[in-house]
């Protein structure tokens, strides 16, 4: 007690000691309060708890195995699909509803949700068969929900598919350099491994009339397949519907889908990863008209993707989900005289299938006509045939059913009808006024609303947190009179600056369309009008790469667009680059400035001996974006001519040199038609 104070020991040492001093029951209390701590916080093993069983059923795995699943379901037929943009999934769900017609019983499937190295199972199930509606995506690529499938098949060289029946139907651009690249291989894949090829490979191009090539592919198709089975038609060529309607009269509005793509209420509770399943709303905070003059209107816009945890690379493509404008919901629901605010639920009557929906389910119509379902694109033949039992005048019943035949008056009325006069539903049913068909048999056979994708018109480097897109509006007058607008690019235009509904449904598609990894390799660029969208990123990110100190090679750009005072969109920035060594040469073509038109191509074949030069000395990398119809196909001429000119070649291996500048990665293309 050396610390006690002098006082209190004097006067204690004076008082007879009691058998317990203050300290003693002070320590004796300490150490009871620790023990009796010590055994109430100390864990001790609790019994386990017995639970009451739930009645409700337990979530059960999703079947990976197509073979159990058309075991039990009772199918023959399997249809997969290779999809980007819904059309090879519209067209496989066809041909599954058709297996009905031929007494036989199909099922449409995604790769990607099952186990396809169960392929050599099917020939367990008696008269099987593989049906593959495979799209090409890029620059010859699989899609990305077929790309696990695409690495299985080029992985498995022991595979045995001897006992496997297949066909495929392939779906492509004729404008593009690898047209069906993914179709041919699927088909020259499975022969390899020894599956039986029971029908040839339909070529579909999208370019020309993917819907009659894939009709005319389809009517020889099935009596091949009836002939090979050898099972006759059933001749039922009535309609058949996949969904039954369901109207909710009293349900909680909080379970009710209101555009979210997956997950409900998705949008209101924002969780990464953002993905197709699970877009980000991204906030607009630029909408700016780009172009100073002319009837066009081309855009900037910016996207804020900050806390989204999203990273994207300068090339890469922002995926964005548009709304339908309302007018033309409107016009729909008043021409069918519908209450388009009725909750409902489209129920598949396969209780099997892995799609329990067209849609998010329960929606209401004017959720359904202005988030999911495609309303301005020319309904294809199936829908028109569907719908033409729902035409009280013959004369347009009769009509309906012709353009949906294979026969050439049938496909001649439907290509002059339906698509050279880009008629959409709303206008088919205008024009058909007996034609009443009940909505939610139009809603069951009208495609996805299908996301839009933009080459991305910024760098991650200098814009970590912003996207950037360019855009021109699509607007045009049909033959029949009627105003069509783009869908996503009128949608963007009206998205107002922190505005109500200022924000646009995103993710990231990641593309091959890339800097060289050395910076000190010069690069050649070439896109006209807003093809030089990516181009902007690459010029931002060449710049931020200078300010690091790194050596960067020659930056070379070739712009093109219609009239220098109207439309030379970015011109301050580039000119700009330019002044400041970013970009090395800055080539524009304006094309209606002068008698005679002036495109890229003309400035590339200017300029011959200095790109030889970067490309066959240098190690250059070529990109080019933009049309794919003319544009890509010229400037590959150009670079044809530089090469017989410059490296003394045949035109022959000229064109052998450019091809494999592609292989190497050298000559990239983002193009479309």
């Amino acid at each position: 007690m050396a610390d006690m104070d002098p006082e209190t020991a004097t006067n204690t040492a004076g008082e007879e000691e009691p058998l317990f001093s203050n300290l003693d029951l002070f320590l004796f209390s300490l150490i009871v309060g620790l023990v009796i701590y010590w055994f109430m916080s100390r864990k001790q093993q609790e019994p386990i708890p017995e639970f009451k069983k739930l009645d409700t059923p337990t979530p059960t795995t999703r079947e990976t195995s197509f073979v159990e699943k058309m075991k039990k379901t009772g199918k023959n037929i399997i249809v997969f699909y290779g999809s980007q943009t819904g059309t090879a999934e519209e067209f496989a769900n066809r041909l599954a509803k058709d297996a009905q017609r031929y007494g036989m019983k199909g099922m449409a499937a995604d790769p990607e949700e099952y186990s396809m190295g169960e392929l050599a199972r099917l020939a367990e199930i008696e008269n099987s068969l593989a049906i593959f509606c495979m799209a090409t995506y890029g620059e010859g690529d699989p899609t990305d929900n077929a790309q696990d499938f695409y690495d299985w098949l080029q992985e498995n060289d022991d595979e045995n598919l001897s006992g496997l029946n297949y066909t495929v139907f392939a779906l492509g651009n004729k404008t593009y350099e690898h047209y069906n690249a993914m179709g041919k291989y699927v088909d020259k894949r499975l022969e390899e491994l020894g599956a039986k090829r029971i029908f040839d490979l339909g070529l579909g191009d999208d370019d020309g009339n993917l819907e009659e090539d894939f009709i005319s592919w389809r009517e020889q198709f099935w009596p091949a397949v009836c002939e090979h089975f050898g099972v006759e038609a059933s001749g039922d060529e009535s309609s058949i519907r996949q969904y039954e309607l369901k109207v909710h009269t009293d349900v909680n509005m909080n379970k009710v889908y209101t555009g979210e793509i997956g997950r409900l209420k998705s949008f209101e509770v924002q969780k990464p990863p953002f993905d197709s399943k699970n877009p980000f709303l991204a906030p607009v905070t630029v909408n700016r008209k780009l172009n100073k003059a002319g009837d066009r209107h081309l855009m900037h816009l910016e996207l804020d993707i900050t806390g989204s945890k999203i990273r994207y690379e300068s090339g890469d493509h922002v995926a964005v989900f548009p709304t339908n404008d309302s007018e033309l919901v409107n016009k729909l629901g008043e021409i069918l005289g519908v209450d388009l605010d009725v909750v409902i639920s489209l129920n598949n009557l396969d209780e099997e299938s892995n799609k329990k929906h067209p849609f998010p389910c329960p929606t209401t119509y004017r959720t359904a006509l202005t988030h999911y379902l495609d309303i301005t694109n020319p309904p294809r033949t199936n829908v028109l045939y569907e719908l033409a039992q729902y035409a009280s005048d013959p004369k347009e019943q009769e009509n309906m059913r012709k353009m949906a035949s294979s026969s050439p008056e049938g496909k001649a009325l439907y290509q002059n009808w339906v698509l050279d006069s880009c008629r959409n539903i709303l206008a088919v049913l205008e024009d058909m006024p007996s034609l009443k068909p009940p909505i939610d048999h139009l809603c069951e056979l009208l495609p996805r609303l299908q996301a839009r994708y933009y080459s991305i018109a910024s760098s991650s480097k200098v814009h970590p947190n912003s996207i950037h897109i360019c855009a021109v509006v699509v607007e045009y007058k049909t033959k029949t009179g009627r105003v069509n607008k783009g869908v996503a690019t009128n949608w963007l235009k009206n998205k107002l600056v922190n505005g109500h509904k200022s924000t646009v449904p995103m993710y990231i598609r990641k593309s091959q369309f890339r800097l060289p990894f050395k910076a000190s390799n010069p690069v050649i660029m070439i896109g006209p009008g807003t093809g030089i969208a990516p181009f902007m990123g690459f010029v931002q990110e060449r710049g931020w790469l200078k300010q690091q100190g790194k050596e960067v090679g020659e930056t070379v750009m070739y712009f093109g667009c219609r009239h220098k005072n109207e439309d030379y969109i970015y011109q301050e920035e580039l000119e700009e680059a330019e002044k400041n060594s970013v970009l090395t040469q800055l080539n524009v073509a304006f094309s209606r400035d002068q008698d005679h038109k002036v495109y890229v191509q003309h400035h590339l074949k200017k300029n011959k001996e200095h790109i030889w030069k970067l490309i066959h000395t240098d190690n250059a990398h070529i990109y080019v974006c933009g049309d794919a119809r003319n544009m890509a196909k010229d400037v590959q001429t150009a670079f044809y001519e530089i090469a017989e000119e410059y490296g003394s070649m045949t035109r022959t291996q000229a064109t052998d040199y450019v091809k494999k500048l592609m292989t190497k990665g050298r000559y990239s293309q983002d193009v479309w038609s």
